[in-house]
């Protein structure tokens, strides 16, 4: 099966092509192709149209859409998702959304409860709390958190992120952590492939973006007229 990824959930993203054999997890990634932060709405459909172009596919060969719904810009998000809704429902095809922090935790490699984290700006983290075993994985809660409070907490996790500065300040906590150089589009795509056998799709309509930090809308809506 032909899978698009796309990634607009940070400064810079991503948008890769990866064929999938049914019945294994085996994923191949056949080009991915990096976008420049601040003019997605301008880059990711025009790049989707040349990378199917340069492998001879159409939109048509299409088999699924795997898409970071958040945390991360709320800009980003919204361009990479309005497009992903847009072409599925045109294309009649299932669209797994995914957790970036759930691809920092599957990362990590490791059994137990894992914390993932990413900077969220401001001194604080966006955090994912993940029963792994076996491969497999189970969201407990994901949360808005200081970072300081966040490797203050001791209570038997494993911290999963590409952050360096919470690596060192989960080091000096004496918190165990996974320092992560990045989180590849091979992650994403075999974590999305894993959800999309078992089901984790959903419909256009009920894609959303998963911001975790309120939008300044939600904090400060507009008075009822």
């Amino acid at each position: 099966m032909l899978l698009l990824i796309t990634d607009t959930s940070g400064r810079n993203g991503s948008v890769a092509l990866a064929r999938a054999e049914e019945l294994t997890d085996d994923v191949q990634i056949i080009e991915s192709v990096p976008l420049a932060g601040g003019t997605f709405s301008a880059q990711l459909v025009p790049q989707i149209a040349a990378v199917l172009t340069k492998h001879e596919f159409s939109k048509r060969d299409i088999g699924a859409f795997i898409v970071v719904s958040g945390p991360g810009s709320f800009t980003g998000l919204r361009v990479g998702l309005a497009a992903i809704k847009g072409l599925a429902e045109i294309l009649e095809k299932p669209i797994v959304p995914l957790s970036l922090l759930e691809a920092v935790a599957f990362a990590s490699h490791r059994d137990g409860t894992i914390i993932a984290a990413l900077d969220a700006g401001r001194g604080e983290a966006y955090a994912g709390e993940y029963q792994l075993k076996d491969n497999s994985s189970r969201v407990v809660q994901e949360y808005l958190v200081r970072k300081e409070e966040l490797v203050a907490n001791k209570n038997g996790f494993i911290l999963s992120t590409p952050d360096a500065a919470l690596v060192d300040m989960a080091r000096l906590a004496g918190v165990p952590v996974v320092a992560l150089d990045t989180i590849s589009i091979d992650c994403i795509a075999r974590l999305g492939w894993k959800k999309l056998c078992a089901g984790g799709v959903v419909p256009p309509e009920q894609l959303d973006a998963n911001y975790i930090r309120r939008t300044i809308a939600e904090i400060y809506p507009k008075p009822a007229s």
